[in-house]
């Protein structure tokens, strides 16, 4: 495949991309599959809510996923950075660890990329990420039923959220960093139902041999938390697409039709890049499974 051009770069090797890629070779396309392989659910142990793959490591998904779409011919994985999208579909790529840069002209685009994620600067909580702290409320939060649960954010959202988690886990404390993001009126409602709001910023998470044991505060005091949630600020990974016409909300992510067709003609995207919730594996590898039908279909008739 390398000596001839790739009907579609897929960019971004998660559940949507390889799910995508895998569908793609199947229906008898040569794809290119560009990735960085630094997926922001490394730290996470365990992924769940996936039929038949529920509490496997997301590394492992990743590991399987690539060895399955290689299978076939066709199928390429080059370990890269796409610092380009030009409008005729020139796509450049920065080789990584020792893999040489390229210039391919694929016939398509697909855009899965995902999200990086920006963490509250809050001391320790990234030696507690993906362990005791988590922030997929559908994917982790039966793990943290019965236990002390903190809600750490700073979104509009951050009322709704607790809402949700106390499903699980009643004895929950929403600490909003110093944000004013929670209303008096949903202090009360929350209240009610027996949370409590902490309006203090938070500085750093207590443990003790790898086990979280707290949430302390600027003042000093220290909340008892045995684990929570954490709310990111998202950062769609898109910045290679400016040479394009993508359309982008007003959180940069990708805006899509029906079939994952952005405004830009032969730029697809599918997965956490583009606007919607929850973003679950299931969600996103049922996103590349559509889109691959999608620009199979619009392939027959280029």
């Amino acid at each position: 495949m390398t000596d001839s051009q790739p009907d579609v770069v897929v960019i971004g090797a998660g559940p949507a991309g390889l799910t995508a890629g895998l569908n793609l070779v199947r229906a008898r396309r040569r794809v290119l599959m560009v990735d960085t392989n630094r997926p922001r659910h490394a730290p996470t142990l365990h992924s769940h809510g996936t039929l038949g793959l529920d509490g496997i490591p997301p590394l492992e998904l990743r590991r399987l996923g690539r060895e399955q779409f290689l299978a076939y011919d066709g199928a390429e994985h080059l370990t890269g950075r796409v610092t380009s999208v030009g409008a005729r579909l020139e796509v450049s790529i920065e080789g990584l660890r020792g893999a040489a840069d390229r210039t391919v002209r694929p016939r398509a685009v697909l855009v899965a990329t995902g999200l990086s994620e920006q963490l509250p600067a809050v001391a320790d909580l990234r030696a507690y990420y993906g362990t005791a702290l988590h922030s997929c409320i559908e994917c982790d939060a039966f793990e943290k039923t019965g236990k002390s649960v903190a809600l750490i954010g700073s979104s509009d959202d951050l009322a709704e959220r607790a809402r949700e988690i106390a499903h699980w886990s009643p004895d929950l404390v929403v600490f909003t960093n110093g944000a004013e993001v929670v209303s008096a009126d949903e202090e009360a409602r929350l209240a009610a139902r027996g949370i409590t709001v902490e309006r203090e910023p938070v500085v750093a998470i207590e443990g003790e041999r790898a086990t979280m044991t707290g949430v302390r505060l600027a003042s000093g005091r220290v909340v008892a938390r045995e684990a929570g949630f954490v709310v990111p600020t998202w950062v769609p990974q898109v910045g290679f697409l400016a040479g394009t016409d993508a359309s982008r909300d007003a959180s940069d992510r990708l805006i899509v039709d029906a079939g994952f067709r952005t405004s830009a003609r032969g730029v697809y995207a599918a997965g956490d890049v583009i606007s919607r919730e929850p973003m679950q594996i299931a969600v996103a590898a049922g996103e590349g499974a559509v889109v691959a039908r999608t620009i199979h279909r619009d392939l027959l008739d280029d």
